[in-house]
């Protein structure tokens, strides 16, 4: 299983200092089958805390998701901020989750040059196929 961020997201998760391990953790989660929300077309929305807080009042994370394959962390924003996604925002993100999951692994490797994506490493112990 391979983890990655899009740029936009990768600023989300600077600027509310979630690090690498809490995003693995989340998609952790999901290989496990909790899921906090499964949007259809392969977007799932999940919860992750606020540093020091629970879940539920934290944030709110979009993914792109394939068990054992791929996980693209697409959107992040905050519960106290937006209450949810809207019907035309779900639409785009069904059709951005078919794309990016469709990708070779040289697409991925060209976004990655090229600073689109960031992967997100695993820690040797989870994840696994």
């Amino acid at each position: 299983m391979r983890i990655f961020m899009t740029r936009a997201f990768e600023r989300f998760a600077r600027k509310e200092r979630l690090g690498d391990r809490v995003l693995r953790e989340t998609i952790e989660r999901a290989e496990r089958g909790i899921v906090n929300a499964d949007l259809g077309g392969h977007v799932i929305k999940q919860r992750v805390a606020r540093q020091g807080e629970g879940r539920s009042g934290g944030y709110r994370t979009v993914i792109a998701f394939r068990s054992h394959v791929r996980a693209v962390f697409l959107f992040g924003f905050a519960k106290n901020e937006l209450a949810n996604i809207d019907a035309a925002e779900l639409k785009a993100l069904r059709k951005a989750a078919t794309e990016v999951l469709s990708w070779s692994d040289k697409d991925v490797s060209a976004l990655l040059e090229g600073g689109k994506w960031t992967e997100i490493k695993t820690d040797g112990q989870g994840l696994q196929k």
